[in-house]
C-alpha cells in the first residue's frame, strides 16, 4: 500500500470527488479525516468507509474559508487520528456566470472558498509540520479551467489560476522543510463516464468529447489515484507541479483537423 500508517486530512471530503478520494486514501492505508461544510454528508461518507480492520476515518464539519474554523478542524483531526502528514484540498464551489451578470457576493465567495480556504488549510498544516519536523505532502485540486478560459468562468477559472500559483509559491517556501506541494488539474469529470456524443447530453459534454484525444470523460477514480500517488513517497522528488489529468483535452485545439490543404 502507498500510504500505510499515514494520516490524511481531506477537505470537501463528502463531495463527488472527495468521497472517492477518501476511499482511495483509505484503501492505500491512510487514516482519513473527512472535512466538509455539510456535516451530515461527511458522517455518511465516514460511515460507509468505517469498519473493523480498516484504517480509521473521522468526520469533521466546518468552513475552510474561516480561519478560526480551520484551526479547530485541524486540531480535531489530529486529536482523533494522530499527527496529520497529508493534506488534500478538494473543497470548492463551481458556479458559472457571465461577468456582466455576476454579483460581488458570488465573486467573493468563490475566491473565499477556492483560494482563501486552500491557503488557510495549507498555512495551518505548514505551521504544524514545521514546528514538529513533519515531512508532509499537500495535494491541491485545481482544474483545467485554471489554464483555459471559457465563458461564464471568470471567477471559477480565476480562482483556480490563483490556486496554481499558490501551489508553486508554497512549493518554494516549504521545500526547505521537506514539505511537498502539488496540484491536479482535472478535465471534465462525471460520475458516469461518457464515451459517445448524444443529443441527450449537454452540448458542453459533446464538445469536450470532440476535444479529448482519449475519447471519454474522466471519472472520480482517475483523480483519486493521482492524489494517492502525489501524497506518497513514490513522488518524493515531485513538488510545485500542476498535473493535467484531462484525457488530453488540455493539449490545445485537439478537435481541429490537419491543415495541409488550408493554404
Amino acid at each position: 500500500m502507498l500510504l500505510s500508517n499515514r494520516v490524511a486530512l481531506l477537505t470537501g471530503g463528502a463531495g463527488r470527488l472527495g468521497r472517492v478520494i477518501a476511499a482511495t486514501l483509505q484503501r492505500e492505508g491512510a487514516s482519513v479525516a473527512i472535512v466538509d461544510k455539510d456535516g451530515q454528508a461527511a458522517k455518511a461518507v465516514a460511515g460507509e468507509l468505517g469498519g473493523k480492520g480498516k484504517p480509521a476515518v473521522t468526520a469533521i464539519c466546518g468552513d475552510v474559508s474561516d480561519a478560526g474554523e480551520v484551526s479547530r478542524m485541524v486540531g480535531e483531526a489530529a486529536a482523533n487520528l494522530g499527527q496529520i502528514d497529508i493534506l488534500v484540498n478538494c473543497a470548492a464551489i463551481v458556479p458559472s456566470r457571465l461577468v456582466v451578470d455576476v454579483e460581488v457576493e458570488e465573486w467573493d465567495r468563490v475566491f473565499a472558498i477556492n483560494v482563501r480556504g486552500t491557503m488557510l488549510m495549507c498555512q495551518a498544516m505548514a505551521r504544524d509540520w514545521i514546528a514538529n519536523g513533519v515531512k508532509g505532502a499537500i495535494v491541491n485540486l485545481s482544474s483545467g479551467a485554471g489554464q483555459s478560459a471559457r465563458a461564464g468562468g471568470a471567477h471559477y477559472s480565476g480562482s483556480k489560476a490563483a490556486l496554481n500559483m499558490l501551489t508553486e509559491v508554497l512549493a518554494i517556501e516549504l521545500g526547505p522543510h521537506a514539505i511537498r506541494v502539488n496540484a491536479l488539474a482535472p478535465g471534465l469529470i462525471l460520475d458516469d463516464v461518457v464515451t459517445e456524443e448524444s443529443d441527450a447530453h449537454h452540448p458542453y459534454i459533446n464538445l469536450m468529447l470532440r476535444g479529448t484525444p482519449l475519447g471519454r470523460t474522466g471519472a472520480p477514480e482517475d483523480i483519486a489515484e493521482a492524489v494517492a500517488f502525489l501524497a506518497s513517497e513514490r513522488s518524493s522528488w515531485t513538488t510545485g507541479s500542476i498535473i493535467s489529468i484531462t484525457g488530453g483535452s488540455h493539449c490545445g485545439r485537439t478537435h481541429m483537423p490537419p491543415t495541409e490543404d488550408l493554404f
